[in-house]
């Protein structure tokens, strides 16, 4: 009924920046909170941060200061830009969204495929 498509991952070195996009396609009628997630090799999978329909927004304290996550509800989009990023950001990062859809307008914990970021020198 509704799928997540990350892009805007790729190989950068220390400092550099990337800026992730999801977009949330499918008969949605409204998308209540988006959010980024990672996992790196080894680890489990972790918040980044999370945005609500009305903006609000909750970031890890690892990213504070240097990701910034936004979203587009009208093109159902989310963004994370990543700045100052460290070795230690390089990951799989998934885009999430709860999600109401469908004619009967079931809610969805969506997870997309992911996007790998490295950050290597």
């Amino acid at each position: 009924q509704v799928q997540l498509v990350e892009s805007g991952g790729g190989l950068v070195q220390p400092g550099e920046s990337l800026r992730l996009s999801c977009v949330a396609s499918g008969t949605i009628f409204s998308i209540s909170v988006m959010g980024w997630y990672r996992q790196a090799s080894g680890k489990q999978r972790e918040l980044v941060a999370r945005i609500t329909s009305g903006a609000v927004t909750d970031y890890a304290d690892f990213v504070k200061g240097r990701f910034t996550i936004s979203r587009d509800n009208a093109k159902n989009t989310a963004f994370l830009q990543m700045n100052s990023l460290k070795p230690e950001d390089t990951a799989v990062y998934y885009c999430n969204a709860i999600i109401e859809a469908g004619p009967a307008r079931r809610v969805y914990n969506s997870w997309g495929q992911g996007t790998q970021v490295t950050v290597s020198s």
